[in-house]
């Protein structure tokens, strides 16, 4: 993050699930796992609908005080500058590309309990 080193970027996404919402319009949500990969979904523009992606272990890493993805068939890797702007939320941009953005904000996976009461 962009007061901590890359290790704390690490440890605030890893193993957490975000929806996010893009410069562009693009939106979804996703859960990054500790091992690198990534699922989710993703509504590309916010037209359309909404397509499942998974990507690999090891797909993403740290870079000395970036986030980089290793994404098969590109011919670059992107790398994203982490900025936490809250204690749920972060805005990850494209490095060199500062308009080039996605912010970001942790889901918790609890389901609510429903109490049979409430059913009858």
């Amino acid at each position: 993050m962009s007061s901590g080193t890359s290790s704390d970027s690490w440890r605030f996404v890893a193993g957490k699930l975000f929806a996010f919402n893009c410069f562009d319009g693009s939106r979804g949500a996703g859960h990054i796992y500790g091992d690198g990969s990534v699922i989710g979904t993703i509504q590309f523009r916010g037209v359309g609908p909404a397509r499942t992606v998974s990507l690999p272990p090891g797909t993403l890493r740290v870079r000395g005080e970036a986030v980089c993805a290793s994404l098969q068939g590109m011919l670059f890797e992107p790398c994203f500058h982490l900025e936490k702007t809250d204690d749920r939320s972060f805005r990850g941009s494209l490095s060199g590309l500062g308009f080039a953005y996605c912010d970001f904000t942790r889901r918790d996976i609890t389901l609510p309990i429903v109490r049979s009461s409430a059913l009858q």
